[in-house]
């Protein structure tokens, strides 16, 4: 088993290659990209082809599909690096390479042979997930007498759904979906919910509204939209009416791809402070001579540090779940850290900068909108953390 703490040649050579890219292709256009007013002109499908070209889209497909096989741990790392460059295009991504871990490990030999190749193949290929709802949120997280909105009725060779999501990252850009829905009434939706997977064209399914966020702008959130969408039962993925056990068997390294989404982000906000602070002079003498600062610089260091380790513990605890045992609370407490401690460090960045960290040319004014995206997204945090009370007190 490898080490999470030490990165390897392997790794090394891969997250050069995403530097580069991200030096490259992300850094020269994030910040005009995330000023468009239409949120659909934040997107960038050069972004997304660029990383193909890099072999980042799909790394985590294994060799016999094209990829390099990338495990969570390395995943995690890419992930972080995306979002030293920008967390939008780190979501984007992120979101990608986990479902494509899914896509070879939930799926029937069928269902790859009819899904992967497509995704593969498209240097446009992205990937989303329908799960939260306007009714019906962060509370999916927690075990109760709640039900999906969105239901499928059984039919003759398969499945009728109707109803909405939104906020779903990727959601009007993505070519192949993951779709959680209610299939057996009277029943909540952890044990009478079903995971199906579409594609894009498919007859019934619509795009709704992009929503016009805050922060995390160059990656589109959006609604889909079902009316009569008819999906046959060999689209299934797992069983029917027990789609959770897909989230709980092929999701462990979920909530730590959040985390380093936004702890790689909030890597930005301490360089740029720490650069700053060197060669801002106040009161004689730069600000990183003054006490204040420089023990702010070193909390803010250390809190990364923290997140990071964090991070790569979830990670590496993933990929050897046969061999080590699994902490439920994996599955959402590293997100909460890390976006609690990247909305400190942001704030504190900017008041490091003084008035200058206001003004949008310096950068941390979008560091700290995009850091604010992840006090809610994948879980708002204190559900999280009711997440993680009910596995840890669950006796």
């Amino acid at each position: 088993m490898s080490d999470p703490f030490i990165v390897d040649e392997f790794q090394e050579a891969i997250l050069d290659t995403v530097r580069r890219y991200v030096d490259e292709v992300v850094r020269p256009v994030a910040a005009d990209l995330d000023r468009n007013t239409d949120p659909e002109d934040s997107f960038s499908w050069d972004i997304v082809e660029k990383a193909d070209a890099a072999g980042i889209r799909t790394m985590t497909l294994s060799e016999e599909w094209g990829g390099i096989g990338a495990d969570s741990l390395t995943t995690g790392m890419v992930i972080e690096e995306l979002a030293r460059g920008d967390l939008g295009v780190s979501v984007v991504m992120a979101q990608t390479l986990k479902i494509a871990q899914i896509l070879q490990a939930a799926l029937t030999p069928d269902q790859q042979q009819r899904y992967i190749p497509g995704f593969r193949d498209d240097p446009r290929g992205t990937l989303a997930i329908g799960i939260t709802e306007p009714e019906t949120a962060s509370n999916y997280f927690i075990k109760g007498d709640w039900s999906f909105t969105s239901k499928a009725e059984k039919t003759d060779g398969g499945w009728i759904v109707n109803g909405m999501k939104h906020f779903i990252s990727n959601g009007n850009r993505a070519s192949i979906y993951l779709l959680f829905v209610q299939t057996e009434k009277g029943k909540p939706l952890h044990e009478g919910s079903t995971c199906f997977i579409l594609k894009r064209d498919h007859p019934g399914f619509t795009i709704g509204r992009v929503h016009d966020k805050m922060g995390e702008r160059l990656a589109n959130n959006a609604e889909l939209i079902f009316t009569d969408c008819f999906i046959p039962d060999e689209d299934v993925i797992g069983e029917a009416g027990n789609g959770f056990q897909v989230l709980v068997d092929f999701f462990p390294a979920s909530n730590a791809y959040a985390a380093a989404t936004v702890i790689g982000n909030a890597q930005t906000a301490y360089d740029l402070s720490v650069e700053w602070a060197k060669t801002r002079i106040q009161g004689g003498k730069p600000l990183i001579e003054h006490d204040g600062i420089r023990s702010q610089l070193a909390e803010m260091h250390m809190m990364i540090d923290v997140a990071r380790t964090y991070i790569r513990k979830a990670t590496w605890m993933a990929d050897n779940r046969g061999t080590v045992a699994w902490d439920p609370a994996m599955g959402a407490l590293p997100k909460v850290y890390a976006s609690q401690a990247a909305w400190k460090i942001a704030t504190w960045a900017s008041e490091i900068h003084g008035g200058s960290g206001y003004m949008k040319d310096i950068g941390l004014e979008k560091l700290m909108r995009d850091a604010a995206a992840f006090l809610h997204s994948d879980g708002v945090n204190r559900t999280l953390l009711l997440k993680a009370a009910d596995s840890l007190f669950e006796d």
